[in-house]
């Protein structure tokens, strides 16, 4: 099930809703979690019984760390919690990959089945395991009662796709928490515009990029077409899942962690990491790499720290070869930046770094994009820098541009926060009651024209992938 289908906007979340807030508060946690396994299990019981033996290991290992004096067993718990967590990501995410490789270097004939992999699975191992980490290192208390640990994990806005949410930011909420109309209204209002950039903006702009890649041979404007596209596409597509899922859970009365913060208008490498999925980023930060000693052991070790996070953090989005490329092609730029790069950013004018960032990004989501072979990413990148065009790809491109162009234009406008800042502007200039309810009418009213554009582009077309489902 996902947020933008009509079985979860008009079926599951109206039932939940009302089930949630007619019943008792202490009865609403167990409410959210038996829909979250449902959600979860929707496509199949199979894999909601490997997620829940994942998550009920991580409690009995985090429940072990918290009854334990000596510091070798409260290693070896926490140890055996991550190397629990990691094999069951390693077996389902990599072992067809791995056995596919060791055949084609050794020419060997090893034969597996192929592993289907489940929904979300790189995301509620993360989740699962940052818990015990937690415990470990003190930074939080052991839940004692399994719901609660389940439904920290299994809570369904963030389950499949995130943002990977630490224990701690949910701690107090999880074991009380108040339903305020400010919460509601405004997790609606996140909803909506979530769902409204994923159905109008990412599905468009994504049909346009899966026509262009799914060419066996572009020029050069259509390469870049087909780039941009894309490059919108995802962004639109993981930032408004992360925008439905904030939503839903304020909604429910959690406060989730911002997981985007318009990473397009960064001014550098460094910058947009800051702003891209930065549930994962931090993640990454607190769990390898400063454990590993950060930049606190001098440039070589820092180096090596940044290559093992970028190395990690391309194997994470999939098993293959143009993941780790892309991992390692940030590793190189950001590397460079800090070596050297960034102090010649921080001298030239704001526009060329801007510049920089988007093409450098762009290309990146390029090779992310051909997860079909290194040599359709070969092919594709020459044709993206040999500057030539061909008058058929020119009419080609002119027709994409006449279906698809004003989702293109759209997507580059609210790329920048636009949004923010005239919502920001009219709540400091709006003194009078009057003007402010005028204003408030005016803002829903565009929130249900969205909804409604929304429901209309929902049921008339069968297009409505979620990127990130595959991670």
């Amino acid at each position: 099930m996902v947020f933008s289908s009509a079985i979860f906007v008009f079926g599951f979340l109206p039932l939940l809703l009302g089930l949630y807030f007619l019943a008792a508060p202490k009865c609403r946690n167990y409410i959210l979690l038996a829909f979250s396994l449902v959600f979860y299990g929707w496509g199949g019981p199979a894999y909601l019984i490997l997620m829940v033996a994942v998550v009920m290991g991580d409690y009995v290992f985090a429940l072990l760390i918290s009854m334990t004096e000596r510091e070798r067993l409260r290693k070896l718990w926490v140890v055996l919690a991550v190397l629990g967590n990691l094999g069951c990501l390693g077996y389902y995410k990599y072992t067809n990959f791995l056995v596919e490789n060791i055949n084609g270097i050794f020419g060997t004939s090893i034969q597996v089945a192929k592993i289907l992999l489940p929904i979300g699975i790189s995301f509620f191992t993360f989740q699962a395991m940052s818990y015990v980490i937690d415990v470990y290192r003190r930074d939080v208390a052991v839940q004692k009662n399994p719901f609660y640990v389940m439904l920290y994990v299994a809570l369904f806005p963030q389950l499949v796709a995130g943002p990977i949410v630490r224990y701690k930011t949910v701690e107090e909420e999880i074991i009380s928490r108040k339903i305020r109309v400010d919460d509601v209204a405004d997790g609606l209002e996140r909803f909506i515009i979530g769902f409204g950039k994923k159905i109008i903006i990412a599905n468009n702009t994504g049909a346009m990029a899966d026509l262009i890649f799914a060419m066996p041979a572009v020029d050069a404007p259509l390469a870049w077409a087909g780039a941009i596209a894309y490059t919108l596409q995802i962004y639109f597509d993981f930032s408004a899942y992360s925008d439905m899922a904030i939503g839903l859970g304020r909604i429910f009365g959690f406060h989730f962690d911002e997981n985007f913060n318009f990473p397009y208008v960064s001014r550098s490498v460094g910058d947009f990491w800051r702003r891209w999925h930065i549930s994962l980023t931090t993640w990454f930060r607190d769990y390898v790499y400063i454990p590993l000693g950060g930049n606190r052991k001098g440039q070589p070790r820092m180096y090596f720290n940044m290559f093992v996070i970028w190395a990690l953090t391309g194997i994470w989005h999939g098993a293959e070869w143009n993941f780790i490329l892309w991992g390692l092609y940030y590793f190189i730029f950001q590397g460079a930046e800090k070596l050297f790069l960034g102090r010649i950013l921080e001298r030239i004018p704001r526009l060329f770094q801007h510049a920089y960032t988007l093409l450098v990004v762009t290309f990146g989501w390029v090779i992310f994009r051909c997860d079909d072979g290194l040599g359709h990413l070969a092919r594709y990148g020459k044709a993206m820098f040999s500057f030539q065009a061909r008058d058929r790809s020119m009419e080609i491109l002119s027709g994409y541009l006449a279906k698809y162009g004003i989702y293109l234009v759209l997507g580059i406008i609210l790329s920048i926060p636009i949004y923010r800042h005239v919502k920001g502007f009219l709540a400091g200039r709006l003194e009078h009651p009057a003007a402010r309810t005028l204003a408030a009418g005016c803002g829903y009213l565009a929130l249900l024209a969205v909804f409604y554009v929304s429901v209309l582009y929902l049921v008339n077309s069968t297009y409505n992938p979620f990127i990130y489902f595959r991670f």
